[in-house]
């Protein structure tokens, strides 16, 4: 089977394309024939070097979407030649892939390419609103990088569940027209956005941030949050290795001031808590499934483009989900 590879860390032209034996499941694990996968940022800081623990060479590659080629002892609810969307955490970007059976869900009525950019960028949205901020009918959310993959959805679900303000912000004017067909009041240049936030507010604050980018924007967020706020991290696209876990420097004001800082791990959660997880995937497919969530594919690239999908992300002129036709 063919498969890109990492196998050294640096800039998008160290992946590879090579052939690899596949591979066999074991209990409790599905093999996947890929259609297609999907593309995150997370990837490209795996490549790299950003996650010092991984050892070379590896298949990246959270999630893909394809049919059932095999099972392994132990699960049910699946069948060879199924079409399915998966959460891999790994080795994605391969015609045949290992899966958690608990992380792979029939996604029948949608269309492969759209199932592929699911696993993710849904759950991890639906997670950090629903599941940790606990968003509550009349608060007010901001989310920053809404043009990206997770903003596109989060704007959707904060509007389902009744936010009164859904606030985003973009890296450039030509990204705010397209973040305000999913879900936004405002869309906001992410430079000098706090002062605008603050008058959208009436200086009271918003109750819920959603931020992957790192500083300054973090601790800038956490001024910016109401009495029993929260900022809920998931990234660090900064690359802030000295910080990984995306604390700020000075957290005394959000002990003073009633807020709360939280984190998100859609990585992690697979491993710790599969269950969580897939109770998640459940719920949230059916935002998409009954059209109330949107997933936007924003292009479709061969597998043999992947440097160039890397590329794109990174340049944080993309927006929506970048996929990759693997077969």
């Amino acid at each position: 089977m063919k498969a890109v590879i990492i196998p050294a860390f640096g800039e998008p032209e160290v992946l590879k394309v090579q052939e690899f034996a596949e591979p066999q499941p074991g209990a409790g694990q599905v093999v996947i024939r890929v259609a297609y996968a999907g593309v995150n940022y997370a990837e490209t800081m795996l490549r790299r070097g950003g996650h010092h623990q991984v050892s070379l060479p590896i298949v990246p590659g959270l999630e893909v979407a394809g049919y059932v080629h095999a099972l392994g002892d132990g699960v049910e609810g699946l069948y060879v030649g199924q079409m399915v969307a998966a959460f891999t955490g790994m080795g994605g970007y391969a015609e045949l892939v290992l899966a958690p059976a608990a992380l792979t869900i029939p996604f029948d009525g949608v269309e492969l390419a759209t199932a592929a950019g699911f696993p993710t960028i849904v759950p991890t949205a639906y997670d950090m609103l629903v599941n940790l901020a606990r968003i509550r009918k009349g608060e007010s959310v901001l989310i920053h990088a809404a043009a990206g993959g997770v903003g596109t959805i989060a704007g959707q679900i904060a509007r389902e569940l009744g936010a009164s303000q859904v606030i985003g912000t973009v890296g450039s004017e030509r990204k705010i027209e397209y973040a305000r067909a999913f879900g936004y009041d405002h869309v906001l240049i992410r430079d000098g956005y706090e002062s605008a936030v603050r008058e959208l507010t009436g200086g009271r604050g918003v109750d819920v941030v959603l931020e992957s980018t790192g500083e300054p924007v973090r601790s800038q967020s956490l001024k910016l949050l109401a009495p029993f706020g929260r900022l809920v991290i998931f990234g660090s696209a900064s690359g802030d290795l000295d910080n990984p876990l995306g604390i700020p420097r000075e957290p005394g004001a959000f002990l003073a001031e009633s807020k709360s800082i939280m984190g998100y791990s859609i990585g992690n959660l697979s491993q710790s808590a599969p269950e969580l997880l897939s109770a998640t995937f459940r719920q949230s497919l059916e935002l998409v499934k009954s059209s109330r969530v949107r997933i936007d594919i924003a292009d479709i690239l061969p597998l043999e483009q992947v440097s160039e999908a890397h590329r794109r992300l990174e340049s944080r002129d993309s927006t929506g989900k970048l996929i990759l036709h693997v077969s």
